[in-house]
């Protein structure tokens, strides 16, 4: 599918708008941090459901409710009185309660150290995305953990489109003028943000024409994002929204 890339950008302007309201909330995961006020728990709650979102929403949700019951309905002081066991069991596909122990025992850590906002902070002035979440894995996993937990936090140096921490950044930092989003992370800008690029969203930016790579990974989520910045340079990683919204909505 070929378009005129003005009146793409229109189209896809106008489903972003469309599907950026507060109802999106209803089914998407992202409503378990909208649950809390305090910063640390609303991005340490935002994390732990960004990592296991894989599989059906209502799914995601319904694990995501048992990593907050878990907590104690008390993110940040769960987090910071961890002891390094978990007094039930919990599974998410291939994410297990060793998995989240080792989540919990990395984020006592970090938390101690510097914070998650923190660990994403630009290193140097050349700094992107990329770096940011490299740089983020290596301060993560440097507390005591089970290798079999690396495979969670996907590594974009080794191409992966790291879908789910990009997805969690852009819940971070975007604005929360429309209600979706928090903005409550500073120390990125809106501009720096891609696209959380899996099959589904892929495969309609491809029929729109927005890619020719065939692969969904981290080179795709830049010539994706490349285009998108030529049609909103401070804020690409809203079209996010058309994406999703034509796919899951629309059947596009």
């Amino acid at each position: 599918m070929k378009v005129n890339p003005n009146e793409l950008k229109e189209f896809l302007d106008f489903k972003a708008l469309h599907y950026e309201q507060a109802h999106f909330l209803e089914e998407d995961p992202i409503q378990l941090p909208h649950r809390f006020t305090q910063k640390e728990d609303i991005e340490i709650v935002a994390f732990l459901v960004s990592m296991i979102a894989w599989g059906n929403r209502k799914s995601i949700v319904k694990s995501g409710e048992r990593i907050i019951d878990i907590m104690g309905n008390s993110p940040y002081d769960y987090i910071m009185s961890y002891k390094g066991e978990i007094p039930t069991s919990f599974v998410h596909r291939t994410f297990n309660n060793e998995d989240l122990g080792g989540f919990f025992s990395c984020l006592h850590r970090l938390y101690q150290d510097q914070g998650l906002e923190a660990a994403f902070s630009k290193q140097e002035a050349t700094d992107d995305l990329k770096m940011r979440i490299t740089h983020f894995r290596e301060e993560f996993f440097k507390g005591e953990h089970l290798s079999r937990t690396h495979k969670h936090i996907s590594n974009p140096a080794s191409g992966s489109a790291a879908k789910r921490l990009v997805m969690f950044l852009r819940w971070m930092v975007r604005s929360a003028d429309k209600g979706v989003d928090f903005g409550i992370w500073k120390s990125i800008s809106s501009s720096e943000l891609m696209i959380p690029l899996d099959v589904h969203t892929g495969n309609v930016a491809r029929k729109l024409g927005l890619l020719t790579r065939t692969q969904n990974d981290w080179k795709t989520n830049e010539e994706l994002i490349d285009t998108f910045r030529t049609f909103d340079a401070n804020d690409p990683a809203k079209y996010d929204f058309a994406l999703f919204g034509l796919g899951a909505y629309e059947g596009f």
